[in-house]
């Protein structure tokens, strides 16, 4: 099976608490750790640095070896060079991400739950806690949680978010009903990296998660007739010219379909608008894609983010339209 989580001799480089997620890799820990223990029990204690880059010209001759504007992107653990950067790109050390942390996880606030490296250590990620959730429909439970997302690569931005996940199935949930409520800061490499001026721009407060448990008491509260559910998965998942042209709905859809009765969590608010958009949750962060981590970073960072952000929007849509 292709993985997306880096492997050393064997292991993979993430440390978790409690049950083994991505087939059981990587390395259980006690809840307890601070984020420099997490770092190191992740195997992520390593340093990037920039060095020159030289252009070899012809014959490779002293008159022929030129230093370029560019730099090369090192991992002190290997020598391995991560990317190409250019000469004002600031990089953030895995060690300065994990003690954004630090302060919270003293005072009580979250605890570390994952952390790992993707793609060679490209992404570096680190998961915590947070000591707060809330519970609806009397049983269904989401947790909270802050994503800090280091990326050792040309292009990407240094990012935090907040993550909610819902307990029943272990889906990861979206925040944001648009860019402009969506509880993340990006943080461009050409800047240096300040953990303070991020936490005061994040807004790390309790409104967050009550706004998103608002949002979920509404979805739970508006009924979802089958016609407008089958409208709303092929808006999610549309199906090809061909496909329309014989009326019929994609893959994707019609699995939705099957098993919006029967996914974890389908009993709670049963027959409204929640479980149907956790439907989609669930398909991205179980069911699509290659294996558990390529999922993963799809939820995370790639095309399943954003189509978690259209599935809400449209549930919303389509909720207050009922």
């Amino acid at each position: 099976m292709a993985h997306e989580l880096e492997f050393v001799n064997g292991v993979a480089q993430m440390a978790y608490v409690g049950e083994k997620p991505w087939h059981n890799l990587g390395v259980e820990v006690p809840a307890d750790l601070t984020p420099e223990q997490m770092l190191e029990a992740a195997g992520l204690n390593w340093t990037v640095e920039k060095a020159p880059l030289f252009a070899v010209l012809g014959d490779g001759g002293d008159d022929n070896v030129i230093e370029v504007k560019d730099k090369a992107l090192i991992r002190s653990r290997d020598r391995k060079v991560l990317d190409i950067v250019s000469d004002d790109w600031n990089p953030v050390q895995n060690a300065e991400a994990f003690d954004f942390f630090n302060e919270f996880v003293m005072a009580g606030d979250m605890e570390m739950n994952t952390a790992g490296s993707l793609k060679d250590g490209k992404i570096v990620w680190g998961l915590a806690k947070v000591k707060q959730s809330f519970e609806l429909f009397k049983g269904d439970q989401i947790d909270s949680y802050l994503l800090f997302s280091n990326f050792h690569t040309y292009g990407c931005s240094t990012d935090v978010r907040f993550t909610p996940i819902r307990v029943v199935c272990n889906n990861t949930l979206t925040l944001s009903l648009s860019s402009a409520v969506e509880r993340m800061v990006k943080i461009s490499h050409r800047r240096q990296f300040d953990a303070a001026n991020v936490k005061e721009m994040l807004g790390i407060a309790t409104d967050k998660l009550e706004k998103y448990k608002e949002m979920a008491q509404f979805l739970g509260s508006k009924k979802a007739k089958h016609e407008s559910i089958v409208e709303y998965f092929e808006r999610i998942f549309p199906a090809s010219e061909a496909a329309k042209e014989e009326k019929k709905i994609s893959k994707n859809a019609a699995l939705a379909l099957d098993i919006l009765h029967t996914q974890p969590g389908a009993e709670y608010a049963e027959g409204t608008w929640w479980p149907v958009y956790n439907t989609v949750s669930y398909m991205t962060d179980h069911l699509l894609g290659r294996s558990a981590d390529t999922r993963l970073q799809s939820a995370w960072y790639g095309y399943n983010k954003g189509l978690k952000v259209k599935a809400l929007e449209a549930a919303v849509a389509m909720a207050e339209a009922a």
